[in-house]
């Protein structure tokens, strides 16, 4: 029987200062330091954070949206037993980057250690078989699913009375708004505690979702399946976007026991369903087995990294690029689309790996292009842009957001004022894999910055603001309310226009809204129909997808009270015209 998910971490306002080290990597040119350069003002970051869910990504892009990444965490492990005064370094806050240990279980880091410390912590571990294991194995399911026929095509189980339910609701459909194209369920008996949902990449005519050990693909139109994949074991991480030819790389268990291991990948071409190579890679000592798992994809290189180190390879052909990099500083995540920026952390003589940088580093050789020195207790939590470098920063119960220039010199930090701010990012939802570019509530152009505001938590009725932020001074240049009764989640910026996902709201549907420059008030691109406000709202941790006058909203975690509650609960719904 599955488990609901824990709650969401709090977010909160950035407001104490975050002053970089002089010691930093870079050139003098760099803001940070006593004072900052002429014109910018000396960011207020790391004020307390306050309680209150939310939050957004800027430029490289939730799953399949143009260039967007974004910051999600889920619960800190179980201790593990076995009797030994475990080696076990501090864990970051939440939300934190570094992949130390997010989501882990208990289980696995007690079985874990106890190998490693037997051994002394320097073993290979859990591989299994050829580093190269070339044949695929993944194959394209011959159990059509549950609930579909035979051709492979049908809708899941259910989906009659799915379709009955979106005619319905559309039957009372207002002027001006648009149609539910389909609904979607979960269908399936999921293992205990649920399963992680990844995905939805737009590919052509066509939206994926991986989950638990399946990969399939569905027409954008009417929601049927289109092809299924099964994977050689569950999956445990995935990119946030795939190549510009449809190929991604999936993370697969080791084995399909509870506690395998995540250290084999997948390559699947979502265009045809069709799966390529397969390769195991190995992770040793204590840092490395236990540290979730950040993919990310810039163009024909996939990274997998973790917090000791990141391997990558070529998506094309599984060839092997690099692994572990010169130095003691180790990358242990990018963020996805044509520029390779990489979150890295640093092994001390503390063993902790508590000093962090930011770098641009050749995704095909692994040469590092420069580098930013975060200040020493600060971790890198997400990359809420790439173009321009929005960069989220943590500290215990302190948050910073700083910009950078494209030669990684600072350039300023954000000024969050008595707002309090929140992204929503795939981590926190997620049990494994943890990538550091997709969250919804943030965006960037080369002007500006956008962030959600929380909702005040007696609202009964939440709203919250967006605000935009100039990227040269860090200070605010002003806000847009969200509609009374509704929140907006900045997405994007397309067309020199703000695009944002407003949620839903009680006899409200929701939407995409958009805002020019200037701000003002939110106008409506696509509107989704009061009548199925219910439907919406029942996707309140979602991902959002919106791409050629289509939304997506997909559950990035399937769980529930008892099997036919996971078995019933919506997992995509699709608006359009």
């Amino acid at each position: 029987m599955a488990q609901p998910p824990g709650q969401q971490p709090t977010q909160g306002s950035f407001g104490a200062p975050y002053d970089p080290p002089p010691e930093s990597v870079q050139p003098p040119s760099s803001g940070y330091g006593s004072a900052p350069p002429p014109g910018q003002a000396a960011g207020p970051y790391g004020a307390p954070v306050q309680p209150g869910p939310y939050g957004t990504p800027a430029q490289p892009g939730p799953y399949n949206a143009p260039t967007q990444p974004g910051p999600y965490g889920y619960p800190s492990p179980q201790q593990p037993g076995y009797g030994y005064q475990q080696p076990q370094p501090q864990q970051p806050p939440r939300p934190g980057g570094g992949g130390f240990f997010r989501g882990r279980r208990g289980a696995v880091i007690g079985a874990v250690l106890a190998v490693v410390l037997l051994a002394g912590g320097g073993i290979w571990f859990a591989t299994s078989g050829d580093d190269d294991e070339s044949k695929p194995t993944a194959k394209a399911s011959t159990d059509p699913g549950p609930g579909a026929t035979g051709d492979g095509k049908a809708e899941d189980r259910g989906a009659h009375d799915l379709r009955a339910e979106a005619d319905a609701l559309n039957a009372q459909r207002k002027p001006g708004e648009a149609k539910v194209l389909w609904l979607q369920e979960g269908g399936v008996d999921l293992p205990r505690n649920g399963s992680d949902v990844y995905g939805p990449w737009i590919v052509g005519d066509t939206v994926v979702k991986a989950m638990f050990h399946t990969v399939s693909g569905y027409s954008v139109t009417d929601g049927s399946r289109k092809w299924s994949l099964r994977m050689p074991s569950n999956l445990c991480a995935a990119p946030s976007q795939p190549t510009a030819d449809g190929k991604i790389v999936f993370g697969i268990k080791a084995g399909t026991a509870d506690d395998a291991l995540c250290n084999s990948l997948q390559m699947v071409d979502l265009t045809t369903g069709k799966a390529g190579w397969r390769k195991t890679y190995r992770r040793q000592g204590a840092w490395d087995l236990l540290s979730d798992v950040s993919m990310a994809i810039n163009g024909d290189t996939v990274t997998v990294g973790r917090t000791s180190r990141t391997d990558a390879f070529r998506v094309s052909d599984g060839t092997v690029l690099f692994g572990e990099l010169p130095g003691n500083c180790q990358p242990f995540g990018f963020a996805s689309g044509p520029v390779a920026i990489a979150a890295t952390s640093c092994q001390t003589a503390a063993d902790d790996h508590k000093e962090q940088q930011v770098q641009r580093i050749d995704p095909v050789t692994g040469k590092v292009r420069w580098t930013y020195k975060v200040k020493k207790g600060w971790e890198v939590a997400q990359f809420y842009s790439v173009s321009p470098l929005v960069v989220s920063l943590k500290q215990e119960d302190k948050w910073a957001i700083i910009v950078l220039n494209e030669n990684g010199t600072y350039r300023s930090q954000l000024v969050g004022g008595t707002d309090d701010y929140g992204t929503k990012c795939g981590g926190d939802l997620l049990t494994e894999g943890k990538n550091l570019d997709n969250c919804l509530g943030a965006a960037a152009d080369d002007r500006t910055v956008y962030l959600a505001t929380e909702p005040a938590e007696s609202d009964l009725t939440p709203t919250n603001k967006v605000v935009a932020f100039d990227l040269n001074t860090g200070q605010a240049k002003w806000k847009a309310a969200a509609p009374a009764g509704q929140t907006l989640m900045p997405m994007r910026v397309e067309g020199g226009r703000l695009l944002m996902y407003l949620a839903a709201g009680k006899n409200k549907g929701g939407g995409i809204a958009s805002l020019p420059p200037t701000g003002g008030t939110p106008q409506m691109v696509l509107r989704h129909p009061a009548a199925a406000s219910m439907v919406e709202r029942g996707f309140f941790d979602s991902r959002v997808v919106y791409q050629n006058g289509r939304c997506f909203l997909m559950h990035a975690r399937i769980s529930g009270i008892d099997d036919e509650d996971e078995k019933s609960m919506k997992s995509m719904a699709g608006f359009g015209s």
